[in-house]
């Protein structure tokens, strides 16, 4: 149901998914804005397309603060998009069975993403690099 804004209006039910999910939606947005802004500028307006490289990762993700917010970025934006496919899925696939294949391969797919993005920020080894910069004579 579409409210006067014209975006869906909040569910009825307290305490509901879809309540979190109504919630979960216009929060997530609002901090994906800043957070992919934040994220244009430093890595397109600061640095340029030739600064960005392998290192220049290594260097980034020295840092705890990075590695947060990309891993914060990563969350919330697949979590978000996920969240609106479930939507669409629900609202145009009428068939009970092919709702259940979709959501259940989106919720697979979202994991799939989920992990292999975490295990790239969390598993980063920059010392890895370093030694491996270093015997190549770089």
């Amino acid at each position: 149901m579409l409210s006067r804004g014209g975006g869906r209006s909040r569910p009825a039910e307290g305490g509901s998914f879809e309540v979190f999910s109504w919630y979960f939606f216009r929060v997530s947005g609002l901090l994906l804005v800043f957070l992919a802004l934040f994220h244009v500028v430093i890595m397109h307006v600061v640095h340029t397309v030739d600064e960005i490289d392998y290192e220049f990762i290594a260097n980034r993700w020295e840092s705890p603060f990075w590695k947060v917010y990309d891993f914060l970025l990563l969350t919330l934006a697949l979590l978000h998009g996920v969240n609106g496919a479930r939507l669409g899925i629900e609202d145009y696939v009428q068939s009970r069975g092919w709702r259940t294949f979709a959501l259940t391969a989106l919720w697979v797919i979202c994991l799939v993403f989920m992990i292999v993005g975490a295990l790239a920020i969390v598993t980063f080894d920059v010392d890895a690099f370093r030694e491996a910069h270093a015997s190549a004579g770089r």
